[in-house]
């Protein structure tokens, strides 16, 4: 079987609020107003699949949230998206491998993100066969192309894929596409899975 696991809130939490709350900060925006403006939009788009700069991106952001910040103080904000490693995810990842199976990550993500945290986690990469990223793949979800690409490169037909996200969005595309998609509403949702779900 192939399992494929989303990476914000699926195996390592994350929390956009800590973002926001940095770049209100610096930039004395209240919070309250950064909250109320911020949504995942085009910028966002744009940026996950590779098409626009990081630099791009935080100009786009900070004139779209009204913030007038560093590049240096945008990038300090955005990698505090991170809260911690989800041992739980990790340690079912390690037993699927263990079994034989083929686990991989597939993440919406950019490059500034990428600069943190791998090596902020390497229990990431090293309970993975391997992770897919939007920015190097030129695609996000929900688009269908990314997860029928990969597909495409690990061998595996839908019906041999489990997929792990938190966006409902995504789990509705994965499931059109035939993949088994499980919706990941908080820590216990992966292992109280694999515990109905004997492998």
């Amino acid at each position: 079987m192939l399992y494929i696991f989303d990476l914000g809130n699926v195996i390592v939490d994350i929390d956009f609020n800590r973002v926001l709350g940095v770049w209100s900060d610096y930039s004395r925006v209240p919070l309250a107003n950064l909250q109320s403006k911020f949504t995942i939009g085009e910028p966002f788009h744009l940026h996950e699949r590779g098409q626009i700069s990081d630099e791009q991106f935080a100009q786009r952001l900070g004139h779209d949230l009204g913030m007038a910040l560093s590049y240096e103080q945008f990038t300090t904000g955005w990698q505090a998206i991170f809260v911690g490693l989800r041992k739980e995810t990790i340690a079912v990842m390690q037993a699927l491998r263990e079994q034989g199976h083929r686990v991989v990550v597939l993440s919406n993500t950019n490059q500034l993100h990428c600069e943190f945290w791998p090596d902020e986690y390497p229990e990431v990469a090293q309970a993975a066969d391997k992770i897919y990223l939007s920015q190097q793949m030129g695609m996000r979800k929900p688009d269908a192309e990314i997860y029928l690409k990969l597909l495409e490169e690990e061998g595996f037909s839908a019906d041999d894929a489990v997929f792990f996200d938190d966006n409902e969005e995504n789990i509705k595309s994965a499931q059109q596409l035939g993949i088994t998609a499980i919706m990941v509403t908080g820590k216990q949702t992966v292992p109280d899975w694999f515990a109905k779900n004997r492998c």
